[in-house]
Protein backbone atom coordinates (compact mmCIF):
# COMPACT_ATOMS: atom_id res chain seq x y z
CA UNK A 1 0.00 0.00 0.00
CA UNK A 2 2.89 2.39 0.89
CA UNK A 3 4.73 1.46 -2.24
CA UNK A 4 1.51 2.65 -4.63
CA UNK A 5 1.11 5.74 -2.63
CA UNK A 6 4.91 6.42 -2.79
CA UNK A 7 4.57 6.08 -6.80
CA UNK A 8 0.96 7.99 -6.90
CA UNK A 9 3.08 10.92 -5.28
CA UNK A 10 5.91 10.57 -7.97
CA UNK A 11 3.57 10.21 -10.87
CA UNK A 12 1.68 13.35 -9.66
CA UNK A 13 4.66 15.29 -9.69
CA UNK A 14 6.32 14.35 -12.59
CA UNK A 15 2.90 15.84 -14.54
CA UNK A 16 3.10 19.00 -12.16
CA UNK A 17 6.69 19.05 -13.71
CA UNK A 18 6.29 18.66 -17.44
CA UNK A 19 3.03 20.76 -17.58
CA UNK A 20 5.43 23.33 -15.76
CA UNK A 21 8.19 22.82 -18.28
CA UNK A 22 5.72 22.92 -20.94
CA UNK A 23 4.35 26.48 -19.95
CA UNK A 24 7.55 27.90 -20.14
CA UNK A 25 8.67 26.51 -23.87
CA UNK A 26 6.98 29.06 -26.22
CA UNK A 27 9.89 30.16 -28.13
CA UNK A 28 11.18 33.46 -28.78
CA UNK A 29 10.53 34.54 -32.04
CA UNK A 30 13.38 36.67 -32.34
CA UNK A 31 10.60 39.24 -34.02
CA UNK A 32 10.13 43.01 -33.02
CA UNK A 33 7.24 43.77 -35.19
CA UNK A 34 5.00 45.37 -32.41
CA UNK A 35 7.83 47.42 -30.96
CA UNK A 36 8.54 48.88 -34.36
CA UNK A 37 5.25 49.60 -34.95
CA UNK A 38 4.89 51.08 -31.61
CA UNK A 39 7.67 53.27 -30.63
CA UNK A 40 6.90 56.88 -32.71
CA UNK A 41 4.09 56.72 -30.35
CA UNK A 42 5.66 56.19 -27.16
CA UNK A 43 8.54 58.31 -28.16
CA UNK A 44 6.31 61.13 -29.06
CA UNK A 45 4.27 60.19 -25.55
CA UNK A 46 1.02 60.13 -27.58
CA UNK A 47 1.18 56.17 -26.31
CA UNK A 48 1.98 56.03 -22.53
CA UNK A 49 2.53 51.85 -22.46
CA UNK A 50 1.08 49.20 -24.34
CA UNK A 51 1.57 45.31 -23.86
CA UNK A 52 1.28 42.95 -27.02
CA UNK A 53 1.92 39.45 -27.57
CA UNK A 54 1.77 37.50 -30.62
CA UNK A 55 1.76 33.70 -30.53
CA UNK A 56 1.69 31.02 -33.64
CA UNK A 57 2.03 27.39 -32.98
CA UNK A 58 4.64 27.84 -30.31
CA UNK A 59 6.20 30.88 -31.13
CA UNK A 60 6.08 33.90 -29.37
CA UNK A 61 6.92 37.78 -29.85
CA UNK A 62 6.24 39.29 -26.39
CA UNK A 63 6.34 43.80 -26.55
CA UNK A 64 6.26 45.09 -23.11
CA UNK A 65 6.74 49.20 -24.24
CA UNK A 66 6.69 52.29 -22.37
CA UNK A 67 5.60 52.76 -18.82
CA UNK A 68 2.28 51.94 -16.48
CA UNK A 69 3.03 55.03 -15.00
CA UNK A 70 4.51 57.84 -16.93
CA UNK A 71 5.10 60.16 -13.58
CA UNK A 72 7.14 57.76 -11.59
CA UNK A 73 8.50 56.50 -14.82
CA UNK A 74 7.79 53.15 -13.95
CA UNK A 75 7.70 50.33 -16.77
CA UNK A 76 4.66 48.34 -17.92
CA UNK A 77 5.42 44.68 -17.16
CA UNK A 78 3.49 41.35 -17.92
CA UNK A 79 2.86 41.31 -14.38
CA UNK A 80 1.24 44.56 -13.74
CA UNK A 81 -2.77 44.13 -13.01
CA UNK A 82 -5.53 45.99 -15.27
CA UNK A 83 -9.02 46.50 -15.68
CA UNK A 84 -10.00 44.41 -18.16
CA UNK A 85 -14.02 45.20 -18.45
CA UNK A 86 -15.85 43.43 -20.94
CA UNK A 87 -12.78 40.78 -21.44
CA UNK A 88 -14.86 39.25 -18.03
CA UNK A 89 -17.68 37.99 -20.04
CA UNK A 90 -15.84 35.09 -21.95
CA UNK A 91 -15.35 34.26 -18.39
CA UNK A 92 -18.84 33.41 -17.38
CA UNK A 93 -19.20 31.79 -21.30
CA UNK A 94 -17.00 29.51 -20.11
CA UNK A 95 -18.90 28.54 -16.63
CA UNK A 96 -21.53 28.41 -18.75
CA UNK A 97 -20.38 26.11 -20.81
CA UNK A 98 -18.92 23.80 -18.15
CA UNK A 99 -22.36 23.35 -17.07
CA UNK A 100 -24.01 22.31 -20.48
CA UNK A 101 -21.00 20.10 -21.11
CA UNK A 102 -22.02 18.39 -17.61
CA UNK A 103 -25.98 17.96 -18.60
CA UNK A 104 -26.19 20.26 -15.65
CA UNK A 105 -28.20 23.49 -18.17
CA UNK A 106 -29.01 23.35 -21.43
CA UNK A 107 -28.52 26.36 -24.00
CA UNK A 108 -32.36 26.13 -24.82
CA UNK A 109 -33.65 26.07 -21.46
CA UNK A 110 -36.02 28.72 -19.83
CA UNK A 111 -34.00 31.05 -17.69
CA UNK A 112 -37.19 30.70 -15.69
CA UNK A 113 -36.43 27.55 -15.50
CA UNK A 114 -33.51 28.32 -12.87
CA UNK A 115 -34.53 32.20 -12.28
CA UNK A 116 -38.55 32.14 -11.26
CA UNK A 117 -38.71 35.52 -11.78
CA UNK A 118 -38.66 35.62 -15.35
CA UNK A 119 -41.69 33.83 -16.02
CA UNK A 120 -43.33 36.79 -17.38
CA UNK A 121 -41.61 39.26 -19.10
CA UNK A 122 -42.95 42.37 -20.50
CA UNK A 123 -41.39 44.09 -23.70
CA UNK A 124 -42.04 47.84 -23.90
CA UNK A 125 -43.41 48.71 -27.63
CA UNK A 126 -43.38 52.72 -27.40
CA UNK A 127 -42.55 55.30 -24.76
CA UNK A 128 -44.33 59.23 -25.42
CA UNK A 129 -44.46 61.85 -22.74
CA UNK A 130 -43.24 60.06 -20.61
CA UNK A 131 -45.60 56.96 -20.59
CA UNK A 132 -44.70 53.73 -21.88
CA UNK A 133 -46.94 51.03 -23.81
CA UNK A 134 -45.87 47.14 -22.27
CA UNK A 135 -46.95 43.76 -24.35
CA UNK A 136 -46.44 40.73 -22.90
CA UNK A 137 -43.49 39.30 -23.97
CA UNK A 138 -44.46 36.16 -26.82
CA UNK A 139 -41.42 34.24 -26.93
CA UNK A 140 -39.62 32.29 -24.37
CA UNK A 141 -36.45 34.22 -22.76
CA UNK A 142 -33.72 31.61 -23.19
CA UNK A 143 -30.07 30.73 -21.90
CA UNK A 144 -28.75 31.21 -24.97
CA UNK A 145 -30.34 34.34 -25.61
CA UNK A 146 -29.07 36.01 -22.31
CA UNK A 147 -25.38 34.93 -23.16
CA UNK A 148 -25.09 36.63 -26.84
CA UNK A 149 -27.09 39.56 -26.38
CA UNK A 150 -30.36 38.64 -28.19
CA UNK A 151 -32.10 38.93 -24.74
CA UNK A 152 -33.83 42.05 -25.28
CA UNK A 153 -31.73 43.55 -21.76
CA UNK A 154 -30.39 47.70 -22.08
CA UNK A 155 -26.88 47.36 -21.06
CA UNK A 156 -27.11 48.10 -17.65
CA UNK A 157 -30.23 47.82 -15.03
CA UNK A 158 -31.20 51.07 -13.12
CA UNK A 159 -29.23 49.70 -9.50
CA UNK A 160 -26.28 49.60 -11.47
CA UNK A 161 -26.23 53.41 -13.70
CA UNK A 162 -25.59 56.38 -11.88
CA UNK A 163 -25.41 60.08 -13.21
CA UNK A 164 -21.79 60.87 -13.02
CA UNK A 165 -20.35 62.60 -16.20
CA UNK A 166 -19.73 59.73 -18.73
CA UNK A 167 -20.82 57.37 -16.28
CA UNK A 168 -23.07 54.06 -16.18
CA UNK A 169 -21.62 51.99 -13.68
CA UNK A 170 -21.13 52.69 -10.35
CA UNK A 171 -19.47 49.48 -8.80
CA UNK A 172 -22.30 47.16 -9.31
CA UNK A 173 -25.41 44.90 -6.96
CA UNK A 174 -25.40 41.39 -6.04
CA UNK A 175 -26.40 39.21 -9.38
CA UNK A 176 -28.96 37.71 -7.84
CA UNK A 177 -30.31 41.72 -7.25
CA UNK A 178 -29.76 42.15 -11.00
CA UNK A 179 -31.63 39.17 -11.85
CA UNK A 180 -34.48 40.45 -10.40
CA UNK A 181 -34.62 43.71 -11.22
CA UNK A 182 -33.92 42.83 -14.73
CA UNK A 183 -36.81 40.32 -14.66
CA UNK A 184 -38.98 43.41 -13.14
CA UNK A 185 -38.05 45.97 -15.82
CA UNK A 186 -39.07 46.02 -19.31
CA UNK A 187 -37.45 44.67 -22.24
CA UNK A 188 -36.38 46.99 -24.98
CA UNK A 189 -37.22 44.17 -27.51
CA UNK A 190 -38.99 40.61 -28.19
CA UNK A 191 -36.32 38.22 -26.97
CA UNK A 192 -34.60 36.52 -29.97
CA UNK A 193 -35.81 38.79 -32.23
CA UNK A 194 -32.37 41.25 -32.57
CA UNK A 195 -29.17 42.15 -30.56
CA UNK A 196 -28.56 44.20 -28.29
CA UNK A 197 -25.15 44.65 -26.48
CA UNK A 198 -25.75 43.94 -22.78
CA UNK A 199 -23.95 43.36 -19.81
CA UNK A 200 -27.31 42.77 -18.09
CA UNK A 201 -28.00 39.61 -20.05
CA UNK A 202 -24.13 38.23 -18.98
CA UNK A 203 -25.10 39.10 -15.51
CA UNK A 204 -28.16 37.02 -15.61
CA UNK A 205 -26.38 34.07 -17.11
CA UNK A 206 -23.91 34.10 -13.80
CA UNK A 207 -27.02 34.07 -11.72
CA UNK A 208 -28.18 30.69 -13.17
CA UNK A 209 -25.00 29.44 -12.42
CA UNK A 210 -25.30 30.38 -8.94
CA UNK A 211 -28.55 28.77 -8.79
CA UNK A 212 -27.34 25.19 -10.34
CA UNK A 213 -23.94 25.32 -8.38
CA UNK A 214 -25.03 26.35 -4.84
CA UNK A 215 -22.01 28.98 -5.08
CA UNK A 216 -21.26 32.27 -5.36
CA UNK A 217 -20.59 32.98 -9.37
CA UNK A 218 -17.15 34.66 -8.88
CA UNK A 219 -16.18 31.28 -6.11
CA UNK A 220 -17.37 28.74 -8.93
CA UNK A 221 -15.44 30.81 -11.59
CA UNK A 222 -12.33 30.70 -9.01
CA UNK A 223 -12.75 27.02 -8.33
CA UNK A 224 -13.06 25.63 -12.05
CA UNK A 225 -11.49 28.17 -13.79
CA UNK A 226 -9.26 30.73 -11.93
CA UNK A 227 -7.52 28.32 -9.81
CA UNK A 228 -6.83 25.00 -12.28
CA UNK A 229 -5.30 27.26 -14.49
CA UNK A 230 -3.00 29.16 -11.86
CA UNK A 231 -4.42 32.66 -12.37
CA UNK A 232 -3.32 33.74 -9.36
CA UNK A 233 -3.69 38.12 -10.15
CA UNK A 234 -6.98 37.63 -11.50
CA UNK A 235 -9.89 38.50 -8.77
CA UNK A 236 -12.70 41.37 -8.95
CA UNK A 237 -10.71 42.70 -5.62
CA UNK A 238 -7.02 43.30 -6.50
CA UNK A 239 -5.26 44.06 -3.45
CA UNK A 240 -4.13 47.23 -2.46
CA UNK A 241 -0.07 46.08 -3.26
CA UNK A 242 -1.27 44.88 -6.93
CA UNK A 243 -3.07 48.38 -7.28
CA UNK A 244 0.32 50.19 -6.43
CA UNK A 245 1.75 48.51 -9.19
CA UNK A 246 -1.35 48.79 -11.89
CA UNK A 247 -1.45 50.07 -15.44
CA UNK A 248 -2.74 53.44 -15.11
CA UNK A 249 -5.38 55.21 -17.21
CA UNK A 250 -4.50 57.57 -19.76
CA UNK A 251 -6.59 59.56 -22.41
CA UNK A 252 -5.15 59.97 -25.86
CA UNK A 253 -4.78 63.89 -27.22
CA UNK A 254 -3.90 63.29 -30.82
CA UNK A 255 0.00 65.35 -31.31
CA UNK A 256 0.36 65.54 -27.64
CA UNK A 257 1.45 63.44 -24.73
CA UNK A 258 -0.96 60.91 -23.60
CA UNK A 259 -3.29 62.72 -20.45
CA UNK A 260 -2.96 61.07 -16.91
CA UNK A 261 -6.79 59.54 -15.68
CA UNK A 262 -7.53 59.43 -12.13
CA UNK A 263 -10.61 57.36 -12.52
CA UNK A 264 -13.10 56.84 -14.87
CA UNK A 265 -17.07 58.04 -13.91
CA UNK A 266 -18.60 54.67 -14.36
CA UNK A 267 -15.82 53.16 -12.11
CA UNK A 268 -14.55 54.86 -8.93
CA UNK A 269 -11.99 54.36 -6.62
CA UNK A 270 -11.78 52.45 -4.05
CA UNK A 271 -11.29 49.61 -6.36
CA UNK A 272 -11.87 46.62 -3.77
CA UNK A 273 -13.92 47.74 -1.14
CA UNK A 274 -17.41 46.54 -0.41
CA UNK A 275 -18.76 49.11 -3.01
CA UNK A 276 -17.49 46.59 -5.57
CA UNK A 277 -19.60 43.41 -6.13
CA UNK A 278 -18.48 40.68 -8.82
CA UNK A 279 -20.27 41.03 -11.94
CA UNK A 280 -19.64 39.20 -14.70
CA UNK A 281 -20.31 41.51 -17.72
CA UNK A 282 -17.47 43.12 -16.54
CA UNK A 283 -15.36 43.90 -13.58
CA UNK A 284 -12.37 41.39 -13.48
CA UNK A 285 -8.94 42.78 -13.02
CA UNK A 286 -5.95 40.58 -14.31
CA UNK A 287 -2.68 40.60 -15.77
CA UNK A 288 -1.16 40.26 -18.93
CA UNK A 289 0.25 36.93 -17.88
CA UNK A 290 -2.47 35.79 -16.43
CA UNK A 291 -4.71 36.30 -20.06
CA UNK A 292 -2.07 34.18 -21.61
CA UNK A 293 -3.04 31.53 -19.51
CA UNK A 294 -6.98 32.16 -19.98
CA UNK A 295 -6.46 32.40 -23.79
CA UNK A 296 -3.99 30.00 -24.70
CA UNK A 297 -6.51 27.32 -23.15
CA UNK A 298 -9.60 28.45 -25.17
CA UNK A 299 -6.98 28.71 -28.40
CA UNK A 300 -6.04 24.70 -27.52
CA UNK A 301 -9.27 24.10 -26.97
CA UNK A 302 -9.94 23.87 -23.71
CA UNK A 303 -6.45 23.03 -22.27
CA UNK A 304 -4.71 25.21 -20.10
CA UNK A 305 -0.79 25.52 -21.11
CA UNK A 306 -0.16 23.92 -17.93
CA UNK A 307 -1.68 20.39 -18.80
CA UNK A 308 -4.75 20.82 -16.87
CA UNK A 309 -8.16 20.55 -19.40
CA UNK A 310 -11.05 23.15 -18.31
CA UNK A 311 -13.32 21.79 -21.40
CA UNK A 312 -13.45 19.26 -23.92
CA UNK A 313 -12.33 20.29 -27.28
CA UNK A 314 -15.78 20.04 -28.88
CA UNK A 315 -17.62 22.31 -26.25
CA UNK A 316 -14.86 24.79 -27.31
CA UNK A 317 -15.18 24.07 -31.14
CA UNK A 318 -19.06 24.25 -30.80
CA UNK A 319 -20.20 26.80 -27.98
CA UNK A 320 -17.37 28.83 -27.85
CA UNK A 321 -15.66 29.56 -31.26
CA UNK A 322 -19.02 29.92 -33.00
CA UNK A 323 -21.94 31.93 -32.72
CA UNK A 324 -24.64 30.49 -31.02
CA UNK A 325 -26.97 33.06 -32.81
CA UNK A 326 -29.35 33.14 -35.72
CA UNK A 327 -26.72 33.35 -38.84
CA UNK A 328 -28.88 37.02 -39.70
CA UNK A 329 -27.66 38.98 -36.74
CA UNK A 330 -23.94 38.65 -36.50
CA UNK A 331 -21.60 36.46 -34.80
CA UNK A 332 -21.24 36.25 -30.78
CA UNK A 333 -21.83 32.62 -29.17
CA UNK A 334 -21.08 32.87 -25.24
CA UNK A 335 -20.15 35.93 -24.08
CA UNK A 336 -17.55 36.03 -26.58
CA UNK A 337 -17.79 37.50 -30.52
CA UNK A 338 -17.37 34.33 -32.79
CA UNK A 339 -17.68 33.64 -36.39
CA UNK A 340 -20.97 33.23 -38.06
CA UNK A 341 -19.07 30.25 -40.39
CA UNK A 342 -16.24 28.48 -39.04
CA UNK A 343 -13.41 28.05 -41.05
CA UNK A 344 -9.18 28.09 -40.67
CA UNK A 345 -9.31 31.85 -41.01
CA UNK A 346 -12.02 32.19 -38.15
CA UNK A 347 -10.68 34.27 -34.97
CA UNK A 348 -13.23 34.52 -31.63
CA UNK A 349 -12.30 36.53 -28.53
CA UNK A 350 -13.16 39.62 -27.01
CA UNK A 351 -12.20 42.99 -26.43
CA UNK A 352 -12.84 45.58 -23.39
CA UNK A 353 -14.14 49.20 -22.72
CA UNK A 354 -10.47 50.21 -21.48
CA UNK A 355 -8.98 49.64 -25.00
CA UNK A 356 -7.69 45.74 -24.16
CA UNK A 357 -8.15 43.30 -26.94
CA UNK A 358 -7.62 39.28 -27.56
CA UNK A 359 -8.49 36.98 -30.42
CA UNK A 360 -7.61 33.38 -31.20
CA UNK A 361 -7.18 31.21 -34.19
CA UNK A 362 -7.39 27.67 -32.92
CA UNK A 363 -7.00 26.34 -36.28
CA UNK A 364 -3.94 27.82 -36.88
CA UNK A 365 -3.19 27.88 -33.17
CA UNK A 366 -2.23 31.81 -33.34
CA UNK A 367 -3.39 34.19 -30.74
CA UNK A 368 -3.08 38.27 -30.40
CA UNK A 369 -3.45 40.00 -26.91
CA UNK A 370 -3.48 43.52 -26.73
CA UNK A 371 -3.28 45.36 -23.28
CA UNK A 372 -3.79 49.42 -22.61
CA UNK A 373 -5.93 51.50 -20.53
CA UNK A 374 -7.15 53.93 -21.92
CA UNK A 375 -9.46 56.61 -20.64
CA UNK A 376 -10.54 57.85 -24.68
CA UNK A 377 -9.21 59.32 -27.77
CA UNK A 378 -8.67 56.86 -29.80
CA UNK A 379 -5.96 54.52 -30.63
CA UNK A 380 -4.12 56.10 -33.65
CA UNK A 381 -1.66 53.35 -33.51
CA UNK A 382 -4.40 50.58 -34.02
CA UNK A 383 -3.75 50.38 -37.86
CA UNK A 384 0.43 49.93 -37.17
CA UNK A 385 -0.05 47.07 -34.42
CA UNK A 386 -2.57 45.34 -36.88
CA UNK A 387 0.26 45.80 -39.58
CA UNK A 388 2.75 43.82 -37.31
CA UNK A 389 0.38 41.27 -36.69
CA UNK A 390 0.16 40.23 -40.35
CA UNK A 391 3.80 40.74 -40.77
CA UNK A 392 4.17 38.05 -37.55
CA UNK A 393 1.87 35.48 -38.94
CA UNK A 394 3.05 35.85 -42.44
CA UNK A 395 7.01 34.30 -40.87
CA UNK A 396 7.72 30.60 -41.50
CA UNK A 397 9.24 30.18 -37.74
CA UNK A 398 10.31 26.89 -36.79
CA UNK A 399 9.00 25.85 -33.84
CA UNK A 400 9.84 22.44 -34.14
CA UNK A 401 11.80 23.03 -30.38
CA UNK A 402 8.55 24.42 -28.83
CA UNK A 403 7.11 21.97 -26.53
CA UNK A 404 4.64 19.23 -28.55
CA UNK A 405 2.84 18.69 -24.82
CA UNK A 406 0.89 21.20 -25.04
CA UNK A 407 -2.81 20.71 -26.15
CA UNK A 408 -1.98 16.87 -27.24
CA UNK A 409 -3.08 15.39 -23.60
CA UNK A 410 -7.09 14.43 -23.57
Amino acid sequence: MMKHRILCIVASLLVVLTATHAQSRAKTSGTHFAQEALQPYVDSGELAGAISIFYKDGVQEVCCIGYADVSQQRPIKLDNVFMQCSQTKGFCGVTIAKLVEQGKISLDDPVAKYLPEFKELWVETTQKDGVRTLVKAQNTLTVRMVLNHTGGFPFEISAKRNDVPGGGWSGGAPLRQVASIAAASPLMFEPGTRELYSNTGIDIGAAIVEVVTGMKWEQYLKQEVLDPLSMKSTWFWPTDKQLKKKIELYQTIPGSPAQWVEQMGWQQRPYNDNHVFASAGAGLWTTANDQLKFYKMLMNLGMGDNGVRILEEETVKQLLARTTRPDTMGGYSLGLWAPVHDNDDAWFGHGGAWGTDCAINWHKKQLKIWVIQSAGGGQPWKGAVDKAAEKFFAQPFDNASSDAYVGRTK
